[in-house]
């Protein structure tokens, strides 16, 4: 694993991954087009404690491990997929699913890192703003809450144009 910071080997240069490279998948509804992704976090929960006759500095141990919720935006469509998902939620059906935000390579086509999302389900839906003076398109987020996160970097080879990509 490289250390941060750390430097490429001579002669690669390693350039950061953009933002807007992106799709979600979420089981039983496959890839979304989605037009952000915000808020995905993890806190460990730092336990303060004092041992005996080391009175001058306090010590930690890990405690709760808190994943924060996660917000996703998209463009407002015919689909009822996402607003079933909220609705079973809010009928006291809790339909916990796989949820994964990948990152594409600088051509948008290959796999480079994605971070899935165990036992997600959906909490909060906010309707798009309309305005008729407006030329923007309605987007609506939903947010969810999940019980675990994993970070994979093994990358997935290129099978085919990414979603959303001209042509599909």
């Amino acid at each position: 694993m490289a250390e941060i910071g750390a430097t490429a080997a001579p002669g690669s240069v390693t350039d950061p991954l953009r933002s807007f490279r992106f799709h979600v998948e979420v089981q039983g509804i496959g890839n979304g087009h989605f037009t952000s992704v915000s808020g995905m976090g993890v806190q460990v929960e730092a336990i303060k404690y004092r041992e005996g006759g080391a009175n001058v500095t306090p010590r930690y141990i890990p405690g709760q491990v808190d994943y924060a919720e996660i917000t996703l935006c998209y463009g407002l469509t015919q689909s009822d997929q996402m607003w079933d998902w909220l609705m079973s939620a809010a009928a006291g059906e809790i339909d916990r699913r796989e949820v994964s935000i990948v990152m594409r390579d600088q051509d948008a086509v290959g796999e480079v890192l994605r971070w899935n999302l165990t036992r997600a389900w959906p909490t909060r839906w906010v309707g798009a703003p309309l305005d008729a003076m407006s030329k923007a398109l309605a987007i609506e987020c939903l947010t969810l809450v999940y019980e675990g996160i994993e970070r994979d970097t093994t990358g997935r080879p290129a099978e085919g144009p990414p979603p959303g990509a001209p042509g599909q």
